[in-house]
C-alpha cells in the first residue's frame, strides 16, 4: 500500500477511506515506513531488539549498525529463536515488498502505488497461467452456450427449449455454490481447479456425441452450472495465494472481470461466425479442447498448495460451508454489497430487445444496447485499476455503489438510442466500486473459509442476475419497459444507499466488540 493509506485506529463508527498498518507493525517516528518491533519482539527487560540483528545475549545493536531487511535476508542473520523478522510483508524469498504486497515465487518487489497498474500483476508467471486458463475456459463457455442453443433449436424447432438452454445456466449456480462450497477449502486448490476443468470437458464431450437426447443435453448443461461456482470460487481464493491479499489481488481479480466483460462484446459474435463454418457438435469439440488446455495450464503453471481448511478439520456437510460463511454478520453485509447492484443492473439487458423495438433502433441498435454496459464496466475498472491508488479506490467504493444505478432514472423519459447508450455506459462505469470491495472482502474472511466465501459469492452473483431478469420481464409486462428500468434504478439506488450506510456504521452488534476482535478502519467493520 502507498504511504497515504494509513489511518488512525477507529471504532465501529470509523469511516471508510484507509487501511491501518498491519497489526504487527508500527510506523517509525521519522515516517520512513519501516516497521519497528512489537512487544512480542522486545528483548527481556523491555529493551527492544532489532528484528533480525539481535545478539544472542539480547543486547541491542547500535542504530548505526542495524542492517536493513534486505541486508539481513542476504546475510542469513536470524533472531535467537531462528525466525526471521516479521514475514507478513515478505515474499517467500525474504524480500520486503513496498506497500505490503507480497510477490510469490521470488519475483521482484512490486512498485508502490498504481504506477505499474495491471502490468505488475501480469509480470507474475503463476498469475499469467491462471489468466490464460481463465481466458481459454471462458472462450469454451461462450462457444458451448451458442452451439448448444443452436443444436437444441435444430433438433426441436422450439424457441422455448432453445432459450431454456441459457436459462438453466443460472439457478444451478445456487445449488453448486451452497452444496459444494466446502470443496474449495477442503482439498488443495490446484487439484480442485484441474478436476473441475476435466469434469466440464467430459460433460461437453458427451454433448458433442451424435444422438445425445435433448433431456441429457439440458442435464449436462445444468451439471456445468453446478461445477462452475466451485471452480470460480476456488480460482478467486487462489488469487490471494498467488498475489497476496493486498492491491495485487484487487488488480488481478479486476483483470479477470475485464476479460469476462470483453467476452460479452466479442465472444458471441465470434461464436456466431464459427457456426457458419462448423456444425454445432463440432463447435462443442472446441470447447472440450479449451477446457483440457485450461486444466493443463493450471496443472503445470501453478504451485501445489495444501488445503486451506487443514487435514485435521472435520469434513463439512453439504450446507456447512455456506452456513459458516453466512454466520458472520460482516461477511453477510459484504456479500450483499456484491449482490445488490447486479440484481438491478441486468434489467436493461433483459429488456433490451423490446426497448430497441420501442425506439425503432433495429437490430444494430439492439447490439449496441447489449454492449453498452460491458463497455462502461471495462472502462471504469481499467481507469480505477490503473490510475487510482488503493486508498482512493476504497474511498470511492461506497459513493460509486450509491451512484451507479441513478442513470437508470433517465429511462423514465424514454430517451433515444444515443442518450440511452450514454446512460448505460455511465452506469456500467460505476461497477468500479468492486475494486474497493474486493479488498475489504479478502481482509474480512478468514483464510480457511476463503474458498467457500468466494464460491458462495460467485453463486449468489449468478443467481441474483437470473432472478433480476425474470422479475424485469414480469414488471415490464404490466408497467412497460421505460417505467420498469426507471423503477429498477430508483429501487436499486435506495437499496444500495441503505447498504452503504450499514457499511459505514459497521456490521458488528452494538456495544463492545466481541473478544479477540479489533476494528477495521477502512470499512467500520470488525475483523477477528
Amino acid at each position: 500500500m502507498p504511504e497515504d493509506t494509513t489511518a488512525p485506529t477507529g471504532g465501529q463508527g470509523s469511516t471508510i477511506p484507509a487501511i491501518p498498518p498491519r497489526t504487527h507493525e508500527r510506523p517509525r517516528p521519522d515516517g520512513d515506513g519501516e516497521p519497528t518491533a512489537t512487544n512480542a519482539d522486545r528483548a527481556p527487560g523491555g529493551d527492544q531488539a532489532p528484528d533480525a540483528d539481535r545478539a544472542a545475549s539480547g543486547d541491542r545493536a547500535p542504530d548505526a549498525d542495524r542492517a536493513t531487511h534486505a541486508d539481513r535476508a542476504a546475510s542469513g542473520d536470524r533472531a535467537p529463536s531462528g525466525d526471521q523478522a516479521p514475514d507478513a510483508d515478505r515474499a517467500p524469498d525474504g524480500h520486503r515488498v513496498p506497500g505490503g504486497d507480497r510477490v510469490p515465487g521470488g519475483e521482484a518487489p512490486a512498485p508502490a502505488g498504481a504506477a505499474g497498474g495491471y502490468l505488475r500483476v501480469l509480470g507474475i508467471p503463476e498469475y499469467r497461467a491462471v489468466f490464460l486458463a481463465h481466458s481459454l475456459s471462458l472462450l469454451g463457455v461462450v462457444v458451448s452456450e451458442i452451439a448448444l442453443s443452436v443444436l437444441v433449436y435444430d433438433l426441436t424447432g422450439s424457441p422455448l427449449l432453445s432459450a431454456l438452454t441459457f436459462a438453466v445456466g443460472f439457478l444451478p449456480y445456487l445449488l453448486g455454490g451452497t452444496l459444494f462450497a466446502g470443496v474449495a477449502d477442503r482439498f488443495p486448490a490446484r487439484r480442485v481447479l484441474v478436476v473441475c476443468d476435466l469434469l466440464c470437458a467430459a460433460c461437453v464431450a458427451v454433448m458433442a456425441l451424435p444422438g445425445t437426447p435433448i433431456g441429457l443435453l439440458l442435464a449436462l448443461r445444468c451439471a456445468l452450472a453446478v461445477v462452475s461456482p466451485v471452480f470460480q470460487g476456488t480460482r478467486m481464493a487462489t488469487l490471494a495465494d498467488v498475489l497476496g491479499d493486498g492491491d495485487l489481488f484487487v488488480l488481478g481479480r479486476s483483470l479477470l472481470r475485464i476479460v469476462s466483460q470483453s467476452a460479452l462484446l466479442v465472444g458471441y459474435g465470434c461464436g456466431g461466425l464459427l457456426l457458419t463454418v462448423l456444425s454445432p457438435r463440432h463447435a462443442l469439440l472446441i470447447t472440450v479442447a479449451t477446457f483440457l488446455a485450461s486444466a493443463l495450464l493450471l496443472r503445470l503453471g501453478t504451485r501445489r498448495r495444501p488445503a486451506r481448511a487443514g487435514r485435521g478439520t472435520p469434513a463439512d456437510g453439504p450446507l456447512t460451508g455456506a452456513r459458516r460463511v453466512l454466520a458472520d454478520r460482516r461477511t453477510r453485509l459484504l456479500l450483499l454489497l456484491f449482490w445488490a447492484p447486479p440484481l438491478f443492473c441486468v434489467v436493461p439487458e433483459a429488456l433490451a430487445a423490446p426497448y430497441a423495438d420501442r425506439i425503432g433502433a433495429g437490430s444494430t441498435g439492439l447490439g449496441l444496447l447489449m454492449c453498452a454496459l460491458p463497455v462502461g464496466t471495462i472502462a471504469g475498472e481499467l481507469f480505477a485499476g490503473a490510475r487510482l491508488r488503493p486508498a482512493t479506490r476504497e474511498r470511492v467504493a461506497l459513493p460509486l455503489l450509491c451512484f451507479m444505478l441513478m442513470p437508470y432514472l433517465g429511462f423514465a423519459l424514454a430517451p433515444g438510442l444515443g442518450w440511452t447508450l450514454c446512460l448505460l455506459v455511465l452506469s456500467g462505469a460505476g461497477n468500479a466500486y468492486t475494486l474497493g470491495l474486493d479488498q475489504w472482502f479478502v481482509a474480512a474472511v478468514p483464510e480457511e473459509l476463503r474458498g467457500r466465501a468466494m464460491t458462495l459469492n460467485t453463486a449468489g452473483l449468478m443467481t441474483v442476475q437470473g432472478v433480476g431478469m425474470a422479475l424485469a420481464g414480469v414488471a415490464a409486462q404490466f408497467a412497460g419497459v421505460p417505467a420498469t428500468v426507471a423503477g429498477a434504478g430508483l429501487l436499486g439506488t435506495l437499496v444500495c444507499v441503505l447498504l452503504a450506510l450499514s457499511a459505514r456504521r459497521g456490521a458488528a452488534p452494538s456495544g463492545a466488540l466481541r473478544k479477540n476482535e479489533r476494528p477495521k478502519c477502512e470499512t467500520g467493520l470488525t475483523t477477528m
